[in-house]
């Protein structure tokens, strides 16, 4: 039996079952071939105050439901996920432009973020407090209520289920808005999953659309925290609308990370790990090896064998067996991309390897000879390009590191680990990864970035999630009413 019905979700959004979309369809295409695989529903503004107000009135039932039962459900959702692998991937690939590997990598986070949401409801959540009065004082963490989860296109089963099942595991309601380009193997997906599951009605409602879903999603009064994961620019957006309402918002936003390539390190090693980090998923990730700084001493020969994997990969059809890198999600994205390198070209950057694309399938590029003010070096490409500066000592590395608005991400190449921690010491950076390139999630790890990459917020790992998706509450308890002078 298939998790999806495409005649279920067609025009349709999931407001606990699938329900006529009052802001209208698209269709959902595949970057890889045009082809269109169905049509979604897109959320208007008054969809998304419907499912505000629907899942604050099922929230409350949900939170008084046992920490057994909630975990019962999402480890549910995470063997569901797993016996549906095939056909997630499947769309994954066909929608989403995912290569085979990337498509089950996110099928298997995915799975793991809610085993892992599983345990933290029955975790430890609150503690006893010292009081100088004769009562019990202690605090424990409680339900926001309603989260928004805003989700990005580019690795999207993973980036909504990070937010959705730690927030439903801590007894919220969860009202999801994926990216319309990716709202089946984003949004689909996970509607069937966690009905399938249990979650009662209301509960988790998935509503793809645009900016006016997201604006209402923002300012709906029923809704406590919001979750979005996507752009700077749109981030600062957001938390802008979210602060109006004088409510939280979790945002993990963009990056330039670098890849730090010591004069110690394994020339051949540190070219497969540069390669990763750049190309993996057509650098359409968030983490994605921006800027390589290698030190000059073996950049001749650190540029030469990266150019060389660049050349071999193969890129095509991700619907289709044997392509490493697939499709870029859309002509805007590519056409910037492509911006990008030809502006560093004739900036004075040398082009290695790549520049060129086929339709939406872009080469994995490398650029050599790249300064600071180099295009793309200094923005964000969000595609497979590998910009490259050489540095000669330490301080100019900092310099060089550290000089970016963005702090998501860093790695450090290098044949002595402690080295590398003295580097990391002095370059902000929310992850760090010692002889290893910048992409790397686990549900059991936070994550999150500093600086123009986010708002210090961390999704992942017990004390994380708990920050993220409860309120602190003070209680005190005593034998006797308390007694007063007047």
């Amino acid at each position: 039996m298939s998790l999806l019905d495409a005649r279920e979700f067609t025009s349709a959004i999931f407001t606990g079952t699938w329900t006529h979309a009052k802001g209208g369809d698209a269709e959902v295409v595949s970057p890889s071939s045009g082809t269109v695989l169905g049509r979604i529903g897109i959320a208007g503004a008054d969809d998304v105050r419907e499912a505000a107000e629907r899942a604050a009135g099922a929230q409350r039932g949900w939170a008084a439901a046992t920490f057994e039962e909630r975990a019962a459900v999402l480890r549910r959702a995470g063997d569901l996920l797993r016996t549906h692998e095939a056909e997630i991937i499947d769309w994954l690939r066909r929608e989403g432009g995912a290569a085979a590997g990337m498509a089950g990598f996110q099928v298997h986070v995915a799975a793991e973020e809610c085993f892992e949401a599983a345990a933290l409801a029955s975790q430890p959540h609150g503690e006893i407090l010292r009081t100088a009065k004769p009562r019990l004082s202690f605090s424990r963490q409680v339900p926001v209520g309603v989260v928004g989860v805003i989700a990005p296109f580019n690795v999207p089963l993973i980036l909504g289920i990070r937010s959705v099942a730690p927030a439903l595991a801590l007894g919220n309601a969860v009202v999801l808005k994926p990216d319309p380009r990716t709202a089946v193997c984003g949004g689909a997906v996970l509607a069937e999953v966690f009905r399938r599951a249990g979650v009662p009605e209301g509960v988790l409602q998935v509503l793809p659309g645009g900016v006016e879903a997201g604006e209402a999603l923002v300012a709906d009064p029923h809704v406590r925290v919001i979750s979005f994961t996507g752009s700077t620019p749109a981030g600062r957006k957001v938390g802008e609308a979210a602060a109006r309402h004088l409510k939280r918002a979790h945002l993990e936003l963009g990056g330039n990370s670098p890849l730090v390539i010591m004069d110690d390190a394994d020339v051949d090693a540190a070219a497969s790990i540069g390669a990763w980090g750049s190309f993996l998923h057509q650098g359409q990730i968030c983490m994605t090896t921006g800027r390589h700084l290698v030190h000059e001493s073996i950049a001749d020969a650190y540029v030469e064998r990266l150019a060389a994997k660049a050349e071999a990969l193969a890129v095509g059809s991700t619907e289709e067996d044997g392509a490493a890198l697939g499709p870029i999600i859309d002509a805007s994205q590519r056409d910037k991309i492509h911006g990008l390198v030809t502006s560093s070209v004739e900036a004075g950057a040398e082009l290695r390897a790549g520049g060129t694309y086929r339709d939406l399938y872009y080469r994995p590029t490398v650029l050599d000879r790249v300064t600071p003010s180099t295009p793309a070096y200094a923005e964000e490409v969000f595609g497979p390009v590998a910009p490259v500066v050489r540095f000669s000592t330490i301080e100019e590395l900092v310099e060089l590191a550290g000089s970016s608005e963005y702090g998501l991400s860093l790695g450090v190449v290098t044949s002595n680990p402690m080295r590398g921690l003295e580097i990391a010491d002095r370059v902000p950076s929310g992850i760090v990864h010692i002889n290893d390139q910048t992409v790397d999630d686990e549900a059991v790890a936070p994550f999150g970035g500093v600086g123009d990459s986010g708002t210090g917020s961390r999704f992942g790992g017990t004390r994380a999630n708990l920050e993220a998706f409860t309120e602190t509450q003070w209680v005190t308890m005593q034998a006797d009413p308390a007694r007063y002078p007047f």
